[in-house]
């Protein structure tokens, strides 16, 4: 027999013991950067893919065998067991002959490992010593990613301590690595997210935290990880808070020395970072050691010299500890108002007052002085004590939160009922829609009339990943939001608990949303020209009816937030008769400018050019042409 041959006749090693190996020919334990490739024998690229129902049926019928023990633990081929290090004795090669038994059965079936993650969920074991044993057999011995993608389901519900090594080894395969993830984040959380790292972080400081981590070179971590936050705003909000996990931010911050203002800034930062709604769920609630990197934070907060940029991560973090889904952590009585009297402390020294009454908007760049002017409007906001919710007339708040102009889409509608930030609590895709559509629209008004109100969409699109909605009804005394409608969760979670009607106080309800739609406080002066226009347009609909031209968005530009942009549409050809419906719609972009004058000023102007000249002929916007709000 050849040597090919030899090697063809043995049995296929385990993906443990393949990923061992490759791990060991790193130099220094590094991490391979996205992960090593699983073994793809050719049969697995033949291999016909079952429907999903077909697939899951077949893995519940060998996942409910395999999780049924034998009647007696005791191995009568050799009369001895194996501990499990719970205390219970296992029959070892009772478990070895199930687990074989299950590879071999899985091998006829094709299901992907979120589907395995699913059956296994839905079915709770009877025995959880024998599970655990079966799940660890399986991701030690598996030769197949099916098996070893059961067993880590099998330990991400029974896990222990001295699985970590095999599931941080299982973590530097592609295809294995978010399951092994999955598995160590109740047990090991800083393990967790290094493997995490390891698999999706990119660029070189990432790189270099992860290289430092990953071979325990514990000198150098806060160097690197310092690289990483001073750029922490360009990476993920997931990847930010792996990095908080993996390094143990918050111990970090209170073992730091006095003076070490960078890592205390770059914390800050990382805290805005992971706090952010514009991309589906905030990472900071999906984060185990928020709470503590909040406290650590805070405590550290007072070293930093007032500067601007510090000032915009401190008023920052209030505002997301104010109104924003941090909110929604386990704060206990007190804490999260304590953290917001110490950062208070901090922004209303006297050095730190100055430096916004010092700060000159002409002398600064445009960033810089929109910056300036954005901290003066917002700096006593998330120090206010009237979003607690306290009582029925207190039980809804809504505020038009503008968050630090260096970050794009920086308006968001925050709803709060009891003190809860609703969105996040009960959507988690998406934030809420703008002040302009919830507000200025009047959309939130209650009348006797049922409404139902769009409140947010998810970030891709309502056609994608579903919306949020409510039924908004006046009652009597009462106005009621009732007949929620949202999407399920995936298949892999459990059922959504269903929203209650929430009931409120007419006359209190009617006084929340008249100061909200009239609160103009939170808007610069393009974006209140921008309200200024469209409340106009609202009023005086035929300004545009009389040039065969209909509204579309406006508000302020993406690129240029001192810019107001009026989006208009107007049909190629004739309005009517025959042949209009074989016209297309051409876009109009009108953009507005700073010219230094009032926001009623120039959106006075706008609405009298609108009364007196044609759209169509404007300049300096051109058809088809778009800007994005801010």
């Amino acid at each position: 027999m050849s040597a090919p041959e030899e090697r063809a006749a043995l049995p296929p090693a385990s993906l443990y013991s393949c990923a061992l190996r490759l791990l060991r020919a790193e130099p220094d334990g590094r991490l391979p950067e996205g992960g090593y490739a699983l073994p793809d024998p050719p049969e697995r690229r033949s291999r016909t893919r079952t429907s999903w129902k077909t697939a899951c049926a077949a893995l519940t019928e060998v996942l409910t065998e395999a999780l049924t023990p034998p009647t007696s633990r005791t191995d009568t081929d050799t009369g001895t067991d194996t501990d499990t290090g719970t205390g219970a004795a296992i029959n070892a090669s009772g478990v070895a002959r199930a687990a074989e038994e299950t590879h071999l059965r899985l091998a006829g079936l094709n299901i992907r490992g979120g589907h395995i993650q699913s059956v296994v969920t839905g079915l709770p074991p009877a025995d959880e010593v024998w599970a655990r044993a079966l799940g660890r057999c399986l991701t030690r011995t598996g030769t197949s990613p099916m098996a070893v993608c059961v067993g880590l389901a099998l330990l991400t519900r029974l896990g222990e301590p001295e699985d970590v090594p095999y599931l941080r080894v299982l973590g530097s395969l592609q295809d294995l690595a978010d399951h092994a993830v999955r598995a160590l984040d109740p047990i090991d959380g800083p393990t967790a997210a290094l493997v995490w790292l390891g698999r999706h972080a990119s660029g070189p400081e990432l790189r270099g935290l992860v290289d430092a981590l990953a071979a325990g070179e514990e000198s150098s971590v806060p160097e690197r990880l310092e690289a990483v936050l001073r750029k922490v705003g360009e990476v993920r909000p997931e990847t930010a808070r792996r990095v908080a996990e993996a390094v143990r931010l918050a111990d970090l911050l209170r073992e730091a020395r006095p003076g070490e203002t960078g890592l205390v800034a770059g914390a800050g930062r990382l805290l805005r970072r992971i706090s952010r709604v514009n991309d589906y769920r905030a990472e900071v609630l999906a984060c185990p050691v928020a709470v503590d990197l909040f406290e650590a934070f805070a405590v550290r907060a007072a070293e930093l010299p007032p500067t601007l940029d510090h000032h915009a991560v401190l008023l920052s973090v209030a505002l997301e500890l104010h109104s924003g889904p941090s909110r929604l952590l386990e704060w206990g009585t007190g804490r999260r108002e304590a953290l917001l009297d110490r950062l208070e402390s901090v922004l209303g020294r006297p050095d730190w007052r100055a430096l916004l009454a010092g700060g000159s908007a002409q002398s600064c760049d445009p960033a810089e002085r929109r910056r300036l002017d954005w901290a003066r409007r917002t700096v006593r906001q998330p120090f206010r004590r009237d979003a607690g919710g306290t009582g029925p007339a207190g039980r809804l708040r809504i505020e038009a939160t503008v968050l630090d102009p260096v970050d794009p889409d920086i308006v968001e509608t925050r709803i709060l009922i009891d003190g809860r930030p609703l969105v996040p609590a009960v959507f988690g895709r998406g934030g809420a829609h703008a002040p302009e559509y919830l507000l200025d629209s009047g959309r939130l008004r209650a009348t006797d009339e049922p409404r139902e109100v769009q409140l947010a969409e998810a970030y891709c699109t309502e056609g994608c990943c579903g919306a949020l909605h409510v039924t908004v009804r006046r009652d009597g005394d009462h106005v009621i939001w009732s007949d929620w409608r949202r999407p399920a969760p995936p298949s892999s979670l459990p059922p959504a608990r269903e929203l209650p009607e929430y009931r409120f106080e007419a006359a209190a309800y009617d006084a929340e949303i008249a100061r909200a739609e009239n609160d103009h406080s939170w808007a610069w002066p393009a974006r209140k020209t921008a309200r200024l226009i469209a409340a106009g347009l609202r009023d005086r609909p035929d300004l545009l009816t009389r040039w065969d031209v209909e509204q579309g968005w406006i508000g302020t530009d993406f690129r240029d937030r001192d810019r107001t942009v009026v989006n208009l549409a107007h049909r190629a050809g004739p309005s009517s008769g025959p042949g209009a419906e074989d016209t297309h719609r051409q876009h109009l972009v009108w953009h507005i400018p700073d010219d230094g004058t009032s926001p009623e000023h120039r959106a006075a102007a706008a609405l009298h050019r609108l009364a007196t000249a044609d759209p169509r002929t404007y300049g300096g916007g051109g058809a088809g042409r778009s800007a994005r709000p801010s």
